[in-house]
């Protein structure tokens, strides 16, 4: 993974790895809940922090920062580090299945918001449960693909 993600002119930020996945899986507390109650403020508010991730990175979202001050210091192991782009594009798919889980709510169609946040849900149970972040390995492929090799 590291050798597709190394670029000399890129600053690098790692993050704590556990991170992504408890944030998963409240996460998929929160989408489950939406899809089960068809509540549109419940994926309004999923669809926030999914913006502050993709934008500002996960470890700042508010599950980001319940992690760092509540659960991180009672772990005694020495934390493992990813890249923060892989989780970051993680998040900014996530955004596009809440707004379009959202669009269809607000279009009155009951289908789009289902199937749409039952994709997000899916992924964040992925994470959660297999540690297997689907939109990180979406992001390992786009950088694969792109990139030239010399």
């Amino acid at each position: 993974m590291s050798e597709v993600l190394d670029k000399p002119e890129v600053q690098k930020i790692y993050i704590d790895a556990r991170g992504p996945r408890f944030s998963a899986t409240i996460t998929a507390i929160v989408l489950a809940t939406a899809l089960v109650t068809h509540n549109v403020w419940v994926l309004i508010a999923q669809g926030l922090v999914f913006l502050i991730g993709a934008t500002r990175g996960p470890q700042f979202t508010p599950y980001g920062l319940i992690f760092k001050n509540l659960v991180k210091p009672r772990l005694k192991k020495e934390a493992p580090t990813e890249d923060v782009r892989p989780p970051k594009f993680a998040q900014a798919v996530g955004l596009l299945f809440a707004l379009v889980g959202i669009f269809g709510a607000l279009a009155d169609r009951s289908l789009i918001f289902s199937v749409a946040t039952a994709f997000a849900l899916g992924a964040a149970f992925l994470n959660a449960a297999f540690n297997y972040c689907l939109g990180c390995e979406m992001y390992l492929l786009l950088v694969r693909t792109t990139t030239r090799r010399k």
